[in-house]
């Protein structure tokens, strides 16, 4: 899914041109609208989700080191690798990556994408509360409700199923936990989710090497087409990312905070319309404690950035008098 999505670099405060900020919204939209799509594509890889993982890592990784090599960015990149610090945070959120992809796989694998969109839902609630614990963050009245209101939300579907759903709680814990990394990285979008790939690439190769020496591999005793399928995974991961990145860029912070509900919209509907998987009216009450969650945090965040462009436009205009 979405790994950068509180890395995208700051929007400036003057209104972007029109052409840009539509292009902006498309950009933004054909990533999200990407990230929902992925059930479907997983849907039709047949190798176990650990396979997987090893393989979307090692296409990623050979993937983003060819569009760097090609761009002849790579000399610059390992100037700004070698410290250990940015190894060491790399390492970190390169771990939490990859827990976060295999959940996900595991989840469409074994008929549970209903659950991973919640996950999806609830990462916005995660990084303000992580914001708070980590980072000493500020909550405002609006954004405390929020987050009670979905706590409310995970509780109800605990108490009803007997059972944490910690198919979502894990993917919004791992990517909250990624974003909160990759905030506090000097590398950008580009560079920190190369760094990942190549940083995880020897585990995957390693993987993928024992299970062909077994005679276990997909890769091998699959189908031409499952093959090529496992190597898409590759530009897949990578390139609705740099789609998301381009798009965020030309467009307010507001504005991507409201699209990024796309995706896991999408995996909701699909896991009901296509798979039939359940979502009664017991599953329904919860979930719609964390939809109402998801409104107040968005209308109040809205709200928060208009207060805060008026005010810099009355400072402005209140220093163009002096």
């Amino acid at each position: 899914m979405a790994t950068a999505l509180h890395s995208m670099p700051e929007t400036t405060a003057l209104p972007a041109a029109d052409s840009e900020r539509r292009q902006g919204i498309w950009l933004s939209v054909a990533a999200y609208t990407l990230w929902g799509a992925f059930p479907i594509y997983f849907k039709a890889l047949h190798a176990p989700p650990l396979e997987v993982l090893a393989d979307r890592v090692a296409w990623s990784a050979l993937f983003l080191v060819a569009i760097a090599a090609a761009q002849g960015w790579l000399p610059r990149l390992y100037a700004r690798v070698r410290s250990p610090r940015v190894l060491l945070g790399s390492f970190l959120s390169a771990g939490l990556l990859a827990v976060n992809w295999f959940v996900y796989i595991w989840a469409v694998a074994h008929e549970r994408v209903v659950d991973a969109s919640l996950g999806y839902f609830i990462t916005p609630l995660v990084s303000v509360s992580l914001g708070v614990l980590f980072f000493r963050e500020a909550l405002r009245p609006a954004q405390r409700l929020a987050i009670v209101t979905a706590t409310l939300g995970v509780v109800w579907l605990t108490l009803q199923f007997g059972q944490l759903p910690w198919v979502g709680l894990t993917l919004a814990a791992s990517f909250g936990s990624y974003a909160a990394l990759r905030k506090q990285a000097k590398l950008d979008a580009f560079e920190g989710l190369l760094l990942e790939q190549v940083l995880m690439l020897p585990f995957a190769a390693a993987y993928l090497g024992w299970l062909g020496a077994q005679g276990q591999s997909w890769f091998q005793l699959g189908s031409g087409g499952q093959a090529a399928l496992l190597i898409l995974t590759g530009p897949l991961s990578a390139v609705p990312l740099l789609m998301f990145a381009a798009g965020a860029r030309r467009i307010p912070l507001s504005l991507v905070g409201v699209l990024q509900y796309i995706s896991p919209s999408l995996q909701l509907l699909s896991g009901v319309l296509l798979w039939h998987e359940p979502f009664g009216g017991r599953k329904l009450i919860g979930y719609a404690l964390i939809w109402l969650a998801l409104v107040v945090y968005t209308l109040e965040g809205a709200w928060a950035a208009k207060l805060r462009r008026r005010e810099r436009a009355a400072a402005a205009l209140a220093g163009g008098q002096r």
